[in-house]
């Protein structure tokens, strides 16, 4: 095995390059087509894997859309004419994506970071749960649950409930992750509705929005890339792939 850097804090595993190089840092202006980004993003993982280029965070927005990833049940497809359908071949099940949400497509290599898929999952929640907290957001996770959820609180309306304010679903091949994370800034949460999000019945979907968080997509992408940074290592803006 190669050396690695690797630590343990209390939110997660810090996963480093020994050698420090800068993690590309890319965002996309406008909304990508999800079967264009995903084959440009497949394109990269394997161009990393071959040594032909280097590991890069792609930041963007789609239009919206589900996507079913490799567990998914198609009775979780609540409302199968809703939205385009994508399969994908990412971990988990169904999801949204669309305006308002950020979606970050993250391609490490993970045979220089210690090939530890368990340990990166638990990365890349760190990250996100310390991205939650510079917007002034506690986010945590939870066992048997992959993502990050934040405590609601008793209301009028009933009792206390946990909801996902950031989803994971990644893919290994060749050790080189891609597909990724994405965090709800301010998408339209009822788009949510046309699908059971992640298999999981029991608990609900939020944004920074909906938390009472006046936060613009920059400001969101600000504190994603210095959180990063503390758990993966220094970034370098770079072009996003289309």
């Amino acid at each position: 095995m190669l050396d690695r850097s690797l630590s343990q804090t209390a939110r997660g595993p810090v996963l480093l390059r020994p050698d420090a190089a800068a993690v590309g840092w890319a965002t996309s202006p406008a909304l990508v087509a999800y079967p264009e980004a995903e084959a440009a993003m497949e394109a990269r993982a394997g161009a990393i894997a071959d040594g032909q280029a280097g590991e890069l965070v792609w930041l963007l927005e789609h239009p919206p859309l589900y996507t079913a990833g490799v567990s998914a049940k198609a009775a979780d497809l609540l409302l199968p004419g809703r939205f385009p359908v994508f399969r994908s071949g990412r971990g988990g099940q169904f999801t949204y994506h669309g305006p308002g949400q950020r979606v970050a497509y993250v391609m490490l290599d993970l045979s220089v970071r210690g090939r530890d898929v368990r340990a990166f999952v638990q990365a890349l929640q760190a990250w996100i749960i310390d991205a939650l907290a510079r917007l002034g957001v506690a986010g945590d996770v939870r066992e048997g649950r992959v993502g990050v959820w934040v405590e609601r609180g008793a209301t009028q309306d009933g009792p206390s409930r946990e909801d996902k304010v950031a989803a994971i679903g990644v893919k290994l091949r060749r050790w080189v992750s891609f597909h990724g994370v994405s965090l709800n800034v301010d998408p339209d949460l009822s788009h949510f509705t046309g699908i059971v999000p992640c298999g999981v019945t029991l608990h609900g979907v939020t944004s920074l929005a909906d938390l009472g968080r006046d936060v613009t997509m920059v400001e969101a992408d600000a504190a994603l890339k210095a959180a990063f940074a503390d758990v993966f290592g220094p970034v370098a803006d770079a072009p996003p792939l289309v």
